[in-house]
């Protein structure tokens, strides 16, 4: 407990003088009277009463009460320290190819998986961490978005990562041959527009968690681009949103999928057929995004290369949390100064009746 007035104590010096003139007798009426026997005899038939015992009691509620009253004055105050994390996180959209190539297969843990298998498994252990090099991305607003011809919002940007995983696991490779095909522009294109209202997603959200302010401040924004193929569809071109990411400050972190010939799985009239295939990764216009947006391009083999990939990035932008510590004080002086003045009032109730002095 501390004191906002502690110079209020100063009055308690006042307590001595006071103490004094009152046994001292002094002109102030404080003394007790006294009755006058002409023989020690009948002093003695008297004896002492109650009230006599009692006649300090006034006083010293007096007394109390002051003391209560300057500690009032004084003005307690109770603290709390309250600690807010305010983070400073990286917003990130994680755009993914969806289209028909991306079934084709990559080593990961030993298995061979399709590429969008590969992609979705190794996102969720950039997110939420793994016992290798990954260690999750716990403070960072992140979203999904996935594309073949077009572009849809898998999941909107969130500091929810435990519900990013019911949101991956549905993702599957495009159906239709006429949704079919590779819009790496358009993608690009609606992750930097869901990025540019990042701040705008973060307050919503703390609204929504009955927050009024958001302790959470965007520190850098990036697009984490993954494709195995070329831009042949949609109508904005890569370099043109390369150019709208550059413009709000958005890095793009392109990684081509695939390596020089991957393996595809074609169902055939005598069975499902393996045949190798070249890698369609667009280089060229990948390190071109890359280096327009002050990210980097990098080419991922398998899984493991991805997840170095990852890990890269995750060396690169690093969030931040921030501890806010202050204390909240809270008034105390009302029990104190509500309890000296009952005392008052007893103490002048006693001295009107019981403790009445007659003239």
């Amino acid at each position: 407990m501390t004191f906002a007035n502690p110079w209020a104590f100063l009055l308690l010096l006042l307590l001595p003088v006071i103490i004094y003139r009152y046994f001292s007798g002094s002109a102030l009426g404080l003394r007790s009277g006294k009755i006058l026997f002409p023989t020690m005899q009948h002093a003695g038939a008297a004896g002492v009463s109650l009230r006599s015992r009692l006649q300090h009691l006034p006083f010293m509620l007096r007394l109390i009460t002051l003391i209560l009253l300057v500690i009032g004055v004084a003005r307690p105050l109770e603290g709390m320290e309250k600690i807010y994390d305010i983070s400073k996180g990286v917003a990130i959209e994680v755009v993914i190819d969806r289209s028909s190539s991306m079934q084709a297969e990559m080593i990961f843990e030993g298995q061979e998986l399709s590429r969008l298998e590969v992609a979705k498994r190794v996102f969720l252990e950039f997110v939420q961490g793994n016992r290798g090099d990954l260690g999750g991305r716990p403070n960072d607003l992140i979203g999904l978005i996935t594309f073949a011809r077009y572009a849809d919002t898998a999941c909107p940007l969130t500091l929810a990562h435990g519900a990013l995983a019911s949101f991956v696991e549905p993702v599957e490779l495009v159906k239709r041959k006429s949704e079919d095909g590779t819009g790496i522009g358009d993608a690009l294109a609606l992750a930097a527009a869901r990025l540019q209202k990042a701040e705008e997603t973060i307050k919503k959200q703390a609204l929504t968690a009955g927050s009024q302010k958001a302790s959470y401040d965007i520190k850098s924004k990036i697009i984490i681009l993954l494709t195995d193929g070329e831009q042949n569809a949609g109508k904005r071109t890569p370099q043109e949103a390369a150019e709208l990411a550059k413009q709000w400050s958005i890095k793009i972190y392109a990684i081509g999928i695939g390596g020089q010939e991957s393996l595809v799985r074609v169902p055939t009239l005598f069975g499902t057929q393996v045949l190798q295939r070249g890698s369609g990764v667009d280089k060229q216009t990948l390190s071109t995004l890359a280096g327009t947006t002050g990210g980097i391009f990098r080419m991922a083999e398998d899984g493991d290369a991805l997840r170095a990939v990852y890990s890269e990035i995750d060396e690169l932008e690093k969030s931040e949390i921030e501890s806010l510590r202050y204390v909240d004080y809270k008034e105390r002086f009302t029990p104190f100064a509500l309890t000296g003045l009952i005392l008052l009032a007893l103490e002048i109730l006693l001295r009107t009746t019981w403790f009445r002095r007659m003239p």
